[in-house]
């Protein structure tokens, strides 16, 4: 190739084949060739040589230059040249001047055979690099869709799928649970993360990902890929079963039987495509109560009592609805939790009555107790929406006044005992934290208050390491059916009103400063 009794032009037709098998730009190519023949220069006319080459874009000419620095009193021969000298080389040069450079041209050569494999080398090594960067840039702007490739072989319980140019992998854990997939099928992915790794770059799959429910969706229903059907949020447990909310942008088009089809025809292709995975359209609706209800279905709700700022939800139902409404191992609720981003709280009527009687009483005990107060002022306090202490602590005279009963008087005695016992129980607490023997690093974690602490302390949770271990179940209680009976467990700072995410995001907290260290 490097050859010069080779026809010139055969340069530039390696370069053109090559650019088209590759799919990358001609003049990269030639770049990459004329690197690689100065590198091969080099080990001809020396390494402290700056060889520059240049191939003519027309007829393949190849010219090699050595690039030297004008210098009163050069010291290297092989990068300095004085002025008299250079004007030798050629008569342009004397317009130059101390620091400039000049191009000498070096004699064509006959590559040997270490020579020649150099610069093959240096070639492949560039044409391999833009075709991975070209590879990354096609597939950079695929991320957040649906590719279909052919499965074309299995690693390590991983799937190595050939999408043409490039193959991506679908990881065990993006797997669909019991999935059959065996090489040489055709499958349908969602594109998760396209990354420039070492060894070219990675396209990362997955069919358990919630979004690849969207996207089929968004495949299998015009109304959704027309914008007209909005896919508010999504939740999967994988190969059993799935929760999708829609909304319609126009209140005259029905959102769920858009997406459910003729017949069944529309949902039916992408439960087919997720291997029979069970899936519950829930209409959207401003009134969160009413999405709740739809996202437990089948079971009938009673009642829905919503916290918009703690972002928490109590479902009241009958006893018959209770298993319908958690699910096998909670499944139902936890999709339905996933769904709306809050939690949701699953409740009998007799239990809902039953808590509210609990809560007002302990609320009574709480003033009647700590404030000194008799039980009927208690009660009128409990009744008027007053929670705790700290809630008359923070109020004003002209509020409680309002409440029938309570005279300016009485409101400001009330405001002054609520101060005092803030105080005393700070300092109550704080001593108890210390003689607990908390960890400083747990005490100072942000989020947690000296109450929290103490309560921790009691079940042992000591460290941040402690703290770092748990589960945000373990933290706010949650649910469970065992043998058929519903069976609350108590979260160690459920008493605090600590939602779903504001339990993860402390124990986020913890875990980067423990793994950080």
């Amino acid at each position: 190739m490097l050859n010069r009794r080779s026809d010139k032009l055969e340069l530039l037709r390696i370069a053109e084949a090559v650019a088209l098998e590759k799919s990358i730009d001609k003049e990269l190519i030639i770049n990459s060739m004329e690197t690689g023949i100065a590198k091969a220069a080099r080990s001809k006319f020396g390494q402290e040589n700056n060889i520059v080459v240049n191939i003519n874009r027309d007829n393949g000419d190849i010219e090699i230059y050595r690039k030297l620095i004008i210098t009163e009193k050069p010291e290297n021969n092989n990068t300095e040249i004085s002025l008299e000298d250079a004007v030798l080389i050629d008569e342009k040069n004397k317009d130059k001047t101390i620091g400039d450079e000049i191009l000498q041209t070096l004699p064509y050569f006959d590559f040997g055979r270490i020579a020649a494999q150099t610069a093959k080398q240096v070639i492949s090594s560039n044409v391999r690099e833009a075709e991975r960067e070209r590879q990354f840039n096609d597939f950079i702007d695929k991320k957040d869709t649906i590719l279909s490739g052919i499965v074309k072989r299995l690693e390590f319980g991983n799937i190595i799928v050939d999408l043409g140019k490039a193959e991506g992998i679908i990881q065990k854990s993006e797997m669909i649970p019991r999935e059959n997939i065996k090489a040489g099928d055709r499958v349908k992915a969602y594109c998760l993360d396209v990354r420039r790794e070492q060894r070219g770059q990675q396209i990362f799959l997955s069919r358990a990902h919630p979004k690849f429910m969207e996207k089929l969706f968004t495949l299998e229903v015009p109304e959704i890929y027309d914008g007209l059907i909005e896919i508010i949020s999504s939740a999967r447990d994988p190969g059993s079963r799935a929760k999708i909310c829609v909304k319609a942008k126009d209140s005259s088009l029905d959102p769920v039987g858009a997406c459910v089809g003729m017949r069944g025809s529309r949902v039916q292709a992408v439960v087919n495509e997720l291997q029979g995975e069970k899936i519950d359209i829930v209409n959207w609706s401003e009134d969160l109560a009413m999405v709740a209800a739809s996202s437990l279905s089948p079971a009938e709700i009673l009642r829905v009592n919503v916290d918009v700022e703690q972002k928490k939800i109590d479902v009241i139902l009958t006893d018959e609805n209770l298993s319908k409404a958690i699910g096998r191992r909670g499944q139902n609720v936890r999709l339905a939790t996933k769904l709306l981003n809050h939690e949701i709280n699953i409740l009998t009527d007799q239990e809902d009555s039953e808590r509210r009687q609990m809560e007002f009483k302990e609320k009574t005990e709480n003033f009647v107790k700590n404030l000194d107060l008799d039980e009927t002022l208690g009660q009128l306090l409990v009744a008027e929406g007053f929670s705790s202490i700290d809630d008359i602590k923070d109020s004003n005279i002209e509020n409680l006044i309002k409440i029938e009963g309570i005279e300016e008087e009485t409101a400001k005695e009330l405001i002054d005992r609520a101060k005092e016992f803030y105080i005393k129980d700070q300092e109550e607490i704080s001593k108890k934290v210390k003689d607990l023997g908390l960890e400083n690093n747990l005490i100072e974690l942000p989020g947690l208050t000296p109450g929290m602490l103490v309560t921790l302390g009691e079940q042992k949770i000591l460290t941040l390491n402690d703290f770092a271990d748990l589960a945000s179940d373990e933290l706010t209680g949650t649910f469970d059916v065992i043998n058929g009976e519903k069976v609350k467990i108590k979260g160690y700072l459920e008493d605090f009103a600590l939602t779903r995410q504001e339990a993860d995001s402390l124990i986020m907290s913890a875990r980067n400063i423990v793994y950080k260290d």
